[in-house]
C-alpha cells in the first residue's frame, strides 16, 4: 500500500530553468514565424491584388483591342459585301441586256433564212446565186455566230454571278459570325467584379481542337475580302466585255443587214430593167410579127391575083392549040402566051417561096415572142420574190442597241 501513494519525482530547478528558456525560445520562434507568414500574406496579397488588376486590366485592353479588330473586320466585310452586292446587282442588268439582245436576233435570223428559200422559188435562168444570195448566207452566218457567241457569254454571266453570290455568302456569314463575336466581347467588355450575373464556370481554361490563331482567324476574313475583290474585278472585266460584244454584234448585223439591202435594191433594179428591155423587145417583135402578117397577107393576095392571069394564058393556049393545019403556027402570040404562062408560073413559085420564108419568120417571131413573154414573167416572178416577198419582210427587221 506505502508504494502505491509513492510521490511523482521532482526535477532539478536547472531543469526547471532549462524548460522555462526552451518554452520562451520556443514560443518567440513561433511568435516570429507567425508574423512572417503574416507579413507575406500581407505581401502576397497585395501582390495578387496588384497582379489581378494589372491582369484584368490588361485583358479588359486585350478586349477593347480585340473590339477595334472586329469591328475593323466588320467594317471592311461590310463595305465588301455592299460593293458585291451593288455590282451583281448591275451585273444582273448585263444579264436582263444579253438576253434582250439574244431574243432580238431571232427574227432577223429567220427572216434571212425565210428569204433564202423565197429565193428558191426563182425559175429558170433567174435562180443564179447572185450577190444577194450571197450576203443573205453571209447574213444567216453572221447572226448565227452572234447568237453563239451572246449564248456563251451569256452562260459566262450567269457563272459570274453565281460566284459574286457565293463571294457574298462567304461575307455575310463572316458578318453573321463577326457580329455574334462582337456582341460576346462587348458583354465581356461590360463585366466587372461587381457585376451581379459573373459567376464561376469549369473547364472555362480549356483550349479545344476548335480553336483558331489570331493569324488564322485574320487570315480567313483577308481571304473572304481577297475573294470579293477578285469576283467583283472579274465582274467588272465581264460587264466591259459584254458592253464591248453588244456594241460590236450591233454594228456587225447592222453593216450585214444594209449590205443585203444594198444587194437587194441593186439586184431589183438590174431585175426591173431587164424586164424592161424585154418588154421593149417583145413589142418590137409582136409589131415586127404583125407587119409579117401582112406581108403573108400580101403575098398570098398576090398569089391568089395571079390565078387570073395564068388562067387566061392557059386558056388561050389550049385554045390556040386547036387551030387547024396550017393555023397551027408558032407565032408571036403563041410565043408571047407561052412566055406570059412561063413568067406567071415563075413569079407564082417565087411569091411561094417568099411566102414559106415569110411564114418561117412569123413562126420564129412568135417562138421568140412566147420566149420573151415567158422570160418576162421569170422577170416578174424574180421581182414579187425579192421586191415584195424578201424586202417588205426585211421592213420589220429592227436591230437595236443594248
Amino acid at each position: 500500500m506505502a508504494r502505491l501513494f509513492q510521490a511523482p519525482p521532482k526535477f532539478h530547478p536547472s531543469e526547471w530553468h532549462v524548460a522555462n528558456k526552451m518554452q520562451c525560445a520556443s514560443t518567440e520562434s513561433q511568435k516570429s514565424s507567425s508574423e512572417r507568414m503574416i507579413a507575406e500574406s500581407q505581401r502576397l496579397v497585395d501582390e495578387t491584388e496588384k497582379t489581378t488588376q494589372k491582369t484584368q486590366s490588361d485583358v479588359n485592353k486585350k478586349i477593347e483591342q480585340r473590339l477595334k479588330e472586329i469591328k475593323f473586320w466588320r467594317q471592311e466585310l461590310d463595305n465588301k459585301l455592299e460593293q458585291i452586292v451593288n455590282e451583281t446587282e448591275v451585273l444582273l442588268t448585263f444579264k436582263i441586256r444579253l438576253e434582250k439582245a439574244l431574243e432580238s436576233c431571232k427574227e432577223p435570223l429567220v427572216i434571212a433564212q425565210k428569204c433564202l428559200l423565197n429565193r428558191q422559188r426563182r425559175v429558170g435562168i433567174d435562180l443564179v446565186h447572185d450577190e444577194v444570195e450571197q450576203e443573205l448566207v453571209k447574213e444567216v452566218e453572221v447572226l448565227q455566230g452572234v447568237i453563239a457567241l451572246l449564248e456563251c457569254t451569256l452562260e459566262q454571266t450567269n457563272e459570274q454571278i453565281r460566284l459574286n453570290r457565293s463571294a457574298k455568302y462567304n461575307l455575310e456569314m463572316d458578318l453573321k459570325d463577326k457580329f455574334t463575336a462582337l456582341m460576346i466581347d462587348n458583354y465581356c467588355a461590360s463585366l466587372t467584379n461587381n457585376t451581379p450575373d459573373v459567376r464561376y464556370a469549369d473547364n472555362t481554361v480549356k483550349i479545344e481542337g476548335n480553336f483558331i490563331s489570331p493569324e488564322d482567324w485574320i487570315d480567313f476574313s483577308n481571304i473572304n475580302v481577297e475573294k470579293a475583290d477578285k469576283q467583283r474585278n472579274n465582274s467588272l472585266s465581264l460587264r466591259a466585255l459584254i458592253d464591248s460584244i453588244l456594241s460590236q454584234t450591233v454594228n456587225d448585223m447592222h453593216k450585214q443587214y444594209e449590205m443585203v439591202n444594198v444587194a437587194f435594191r441593186n439586184r431589183v433594179k438590174e431585175v426591173r430593167d431587164a424586164k424592161h428591155k424585154l418588154e421593149i423587145l417583145l413589142a418590137l417583135v409582136m409589131d415586127e410579127a404583125a407587119l409579117q402578117e401582112k406581108n403573108i397577107a400580101a403575098l398570098k393576095k398576090a398569089i391568089a391575083d395571079k390565078e387570073g392571069p395564068v388562067k387566061v394564058a392557059q386558056t388561050r393556049l389550049e385554045a390556040r392549040n386547036h387551030r387547024p393545019n396550017v393555023e397551027l403556027c408558032y407565032d408571036t402570040v403563041q410565043y408571047k402566051l407561052i412566055s406570059e404562062v412561063q413568067e406567071i408560073t415563075n413569079n407564082i413559085q417565087r411569091l411561094k417561096d417568099t411566102l414559106a420564108q415569110a411564114e418561117t419568120e412569123l413562126k420564129g417571131l412568135s417562138r421568140r415572142q412566147l420566149s420573151l413573154e415567158e422570160d418576162i414573167q421569170v422577170k416578174a416572178n424574180t421581182l414579187y420574190i425579192d421586191e415584195v416577198l424578201c424586202m417588205q419582210m426585211r421592213e420589220s427587221v429592227c436591230i437595236n442597241n443594248f
